[in-house]
């Protein structure tokens, strides 16, 4: 299941949104403000943001020029209320990739959504890579040279996540949310399931890759032939 991040802080329209994308297959995390938001997209791969304009702590455009300029570019598509040209043309130049005008029906959001989610594979022409692993996540392949496995969609998020943070630490906490979601309960070794069937499977493709176990930190995916 795909999954976005929906920042809308009307709890009915939210409410509305998530019951529709759901439906059509399409997995939401809802965020009431820009901050909560952000916090969030510092460690979850969504493919979609869906964003208001008006919302508690500003205009939604200011997240989207924050992910811009940490050279996030996750798909983006502003809701408001305005239906001015010049409201429209500042949320383009911001960094948003669609605009959708209020009221609109869930078809067409879901719509817009769809076509955004298919955006990432074309705009990032490189598929992720660490060490000898190369990660493909339109084919839910992770490979080692010329030996490959599949992964369902959890472990897929996890490796997809570990793998852009290079070496660096990932909490515990930001590996479920990437996995599941912020909004689905997770049993608590759910992870550690998760991460048990991973590491197998790195064995299984012969990578040097092991993701360790960083006490009371985290998690990292790290070479370890190199400290060898």
């Amino acid at each position: 299941m795909n999954r976005i991040a929906l920042v809308e802080d009307h709890e009915r329209l939210a409410d509305l949104a998530r019951q529709a994308m759901v439906g059509a297959g399409i997995g939401v995390d809802v965020f009431p403000d820009i901050e909560s938001a952000w916090l969030a997209l510092r460690d979850i791969s969504y493919g979609a943001l869906v964003v208001d304009r008006g919302l508690p702590d500003g205009d939604g455009l200011q997240l989207v020029r924050r992910l811009r300029s940490a050279d996030n570019t996750i798909p983006c598509l502003m809701l408001t209320a305005r239906d001015a040209l010049h409201d429209r043309v500042d949320g383009l130049e911001s960094g948003a990739d669609d605009y959708l005008t209020k009221p609109f029906s869930m078809e067409e959001l879901i719509a817009r959504v769809r076509a955004l989610l298919r955006r990432p594979a074309a705009l990032r022409a490189m598929n992720p890579a660490l060490g000898d692993l190369c990660l493909y996540p339109d084919q839910a392949r992770l490979a080692c040279g010329q030996e490959s496995i599949t992964l369902p969609p959890a472990e897929m998020q996890i490796m997809l996540c570990l793998m852009r943070k290079t070496d660096q630490v990932v909490r515990r906490s930001a590996l479920e949310a990437a996995a599941w979601g912020i909004s689905e309960a997770v049993t608590p070794n759910a992870l550690d399931v998760a991460l048990h069937r991973l590491r197998r499977k790195l064995l299984a493709i012969g990578s040097h890759m092991e993701i360790v176990n960083i006490r009371a930190h985290g998690y990292a995916l790290r070479d370890h032939s190199v400290a060898s």
